[in-house]
């Protein structure tokens, strides 16, 4: 069963196919009837087809100009095309069907093909065939051979054909059409929930899971050591336990609203002072030398929070890493512009990556840290290299972020670190007069 949207977008289709018929009736009847009347006596019979004429231009040009009124009453009603057929019929009778003015009427068959199918070509092509013919034997002088009586009949024929053949043209086409768009819904939910699982395995993988994973080391720890450690000891354990559950109830809090806020525009994130906050937080939770610097006359404008948080994470999840699994003993977050690109580098001096890494082969092994900064670099239009740095051991991190993918406006964001500029131009004007002043003094 068809469904309303696709039955509506095949009625405006064939709505718009006939009115281009009247159309092309205007057009043969324009043409056609110089050559009517001059072949036609002086007189009556002038005054006649004229006046045929006048009332088949006047009644398409009605139904050309006013389809949207009269459309769907000829889609209802199939009598009101009877009317179409007794104009055709008055100017075969008085043009004749020899005039070329006759071949108007080769429009009815196509009208009633398009509207109504095969029955109503059928109807309607027989009945001017039999007005055609009727004409041609009460009409005397008419006609030069079979040939030429059957050549208007076989055009009737024919235009009912065609107007079948588009009728049914066009249906398929929207039944297609909506099939189509109903399988790209489909798709698009599919790639939405699909994308919103991988977000939430990402999110989960790098807050909830990795805390509840060292809650579950200390808490081993705890009741390992509790029968016989000192008091103190297992205070300090039972603390680090309290201290990773609250972290955990506080990220899974942050991630619950993550999923209902409904816009991630709103507000803004200092990404510099983040991204120094948390190289100082993770110095001091593991105790590896990080080291935050920046190159250049680096100003950053407020980052939209959906795009903060997925930088603030990779480059998080890249410290963790290097602490993790490279062993490193120094790690170094470097900041800066390249061009209109805010550029984020994360350097360590651990084992560095094996060689043959690849990121169908971490997925498959289930080792889903670098999978997900690839994803999450890539939804927030950003680019990222995870390799070999300059050094020779080691691993760089490397976060490539378009002013346009961050939110913030090109222009603003230049006049920014104009400002910046020289703000710390003036600054160093100043602590070096101070210091001249100081001198001169001493």
């Amino acid at each position: 069963m068809q469904s309303k949207p696709a039955l509506a977008i095949q009625v405006n289709a064939l709505q718009a196919m006939c009115r281009q018929v009247f159309g092309f009736r205007l057009a043969m009847i324009t043409v056609a009837t110089p050559f009517a009347i001059g072949n036609t006596a002086h007189g009556a019979a002038t005054w006649l087809i004229g006046a045929a004429i006048l009332v088949t231009f006047m009644g398409s040009y009605a139904l050309f100009r006013d389809w949207e009124r009269f459309g769907p009453q000829l889609l209802r009603h199939r009598w009101i095309l009877g009317i179409d057929v007794c104009l055709g019929a008055l100017l075969l009778i008085t043009a004749t069907p020899d005039s070329t003015l006759a071949y108007v009427t080769v429009c009815t068959p196509l009208l009633a093909g398009l509207v109504y199918g095969w029955r109503g070509a059928a109807v309607f092509a027989a009945v001017q065939i039999v007005i055609v013919l009727g004409v041609y034997n009460t009409v005397p002088g008419l006609g030069g051979g079979d040939a030429t009586v059957l050549l208007l009949p076989g055009f009737c024929v024919i235009a009912g054909a065609v107007g079948v053949t588009l009728r049914n043209l066009l249906l398929r086409f929207g039944m297609a059409s909506q099939a189509l768009a109903e399988a790209r819904g489909r798709l698009a939910i599919n790639e939405a929930v699909m994308g919103e699982r991988s977000r939430l395995a990402r999110e989960m993988h790098d807050s909830v899971a990795k805390t509840l994973h060292g809650l579950a080391l200390a808490a081993e720890g705890l009741a390992g050591s509790a029968g016989r450690a000192d008091p103190l000891t297992v205070r300090r354990q039972a603390e680090l336990v309290a201290r990773s559950a609250r972290r955990a109830a506080v990220e899974s809090r942050e991630l619950l609203t993550d999923l209902r806020r409904e816009s991630g525009l709103d507000g803004g994130v200092d990404v510099l002072t983040e991204l120094r906050q948390r190289a100082c937080e993770f110095e001091t939770r593991h105790g590896v030398s990080t080291v935050f610097r920046s190159y250049g006359a680096v100003h950053v404008p407020p980052v939209p929070h959906v795009v903060a948080r997925q930088l603030l994470t990779v480059v998080s999840e890249a410290m963790e890493n290097a602490h993790r699994h490279a062993s490193a003993s120094h790690v170094v977050v470097l900041v800066g512009w390249k061009g209109d690109v805010l550029r984020i580098s994360v350097y360590d001096d651990g084992q560095g990556l094996p060689a043959g890494t690849t990121l169908d082969g971490l997925r498959r092994g289930g080792h889903f840290g670098l999978v997900g900064m690839v994803e999450r670099a890539a939804s927030i239009g950003a680019r990222i290299r995870i390799g070999r740095g300059r050094a020779e051991r080691g691993t760089e991190v490397r976060l490539d972020l378009p002013l346009a993918a961050s939110g913030v406006d090109a222009t603003a964001s230049a006049a920014a670190v104009e400002t910046a500029v020289h703000t710390v131009t003036r600054r160093a004007r100043k602590e070096a007069a101070a210091c001249r002043t100081t001198t001169h003094d001493r």
